[in-house]
């Protein structure tokens, strides 16, 4: 049988009526539901990202035909690849175009959450990194983007979908506050069907874990970008109490193998689809990945990704 939202839910969702939803579907092709058993129509999550995404076009003053070519597959005005999308969004950064960073943007958060994350904003925070370490960006460009993804990031965590893997808590060490490649592990599990409290950059240790405690969450998982914010952690999680029946995950450019086994932690050093994955089927099993985070200034840079 075929999961899914049907078209009063996707309708609550989004807050389009379920009328205008299906001459949407019918004239413009924009909706792709699969049916059930019985015949009947069932939306997906990009159904909704994509709603909502014309929405917002619409919000700016494009009409619904307009926004439905935008948003068209085949014939891309923005570019017909995630690839291209990148390069755009790096190229409207530039010339200091915020408008253009925004609308692609949009437009890249309209596919699918997984290619959303890896194939547009994981090398587009990289290119973004590089530039500025060369001196070609100017920290004002650069926070242009990272500025945006976390906006859109924080819309995605904000989504009501029901938790159905447990409870997680995310939260950055002490000093650090490079946060962008938590925030996206945050939003993924979030989509996977977690229950997540994203706490934010450089909070006290003991924070997330009375938060945890507190909730009874399965995960509790820490982003450390430095050595210096590594040794903050090691040290707040001395002899400290560890919430029962709680995983400790540790990721990020200072994270490794030897620090997980200190704090006896998990470290997550792999694919950020993979490590959810794996979190979704066997939370007690070691799971691999990387945590996307970064050197100073901002979380553009050395990305990597959990």
């Amino acid at each position: 049988m075929s999961s899914g939202l049907n078209i009063a839910a996707l309708a609550k969702r989004t807050g389009i009526a379920p009328d205008t939803l299906r001459k949407w579907e019918q004239r413009y092709g924009i909706l792709r539901p699969t049916r059930t058993e019985g015949g009947q129509r069932r939306y997906s999550e990009h159904d909704v990202d994509r709603v909502v995404w014309l929405k917002a076009r619409l919000d700016e003053g494009y009409r619904i035909g307009e926004a439905a070519d935008l948003l068209g597959v085949e014939a891309l005005e923005t570019g017909t690849s995630p690839q291209q999308l990148a390069r755009l969004v790096f190229e409207a950064a530039a010339r200091s175009d915020a408008g253009a960073v925004n609308r692609l943007l949009d437009h890249a958060f309209a596919l699918e959450l997984g290619v959303a994350c890896a194939e547009v904003v994981q090398p587009l925070l990289i290119a973004v990194g590089e530039s500025w370490h060369a001196g070609q960006m100017t920290i004002a460009q650069e926070h242009l983007v990272t500025s945006a993804v976390r906006a859109r990031l924080e819309r995605k965590l904000a989504e009501v979908r029901a938790p159905v893997h447990g409870r997680a808590v995310l939260a950055c060490a002490p000093g650090e506050r490079h946060e962008l490649g938590l925030l996206m592990l945050a939003v993924s599990l979030r989509a996977d069907g977690w229950e997540v409290s994203y706490l934010g950059p450089d909070l006290p240790v003991a924070e997330p874990m009375t938060l945890a405690r507190d909730i009874g969450a399965a995960l509790l998982c820490y982003s450390v970008g430095t050595q210096e914010a590594a040794a903050a952690l090691e040290s707040g999680l001395s002899g400290s109490e560890r919430p029962p029946g709680t995983q400790l995950l540790v990721g990020g450019l200072a994270a490794n193998a030897v620090l997980a086994g200190r704090i006896d932690a998990r470290h997550i050093n792999g694919d950020l689809a993979a490590v959810v994955a794996s979190l979704r089927s066997r939370a007690e099993a070691p799971t691999a990945g990387r945590m996307m985070d970064t050197d100073e200034p901002s979380d553009a840079g050395n990305v990597e990704v959990m």
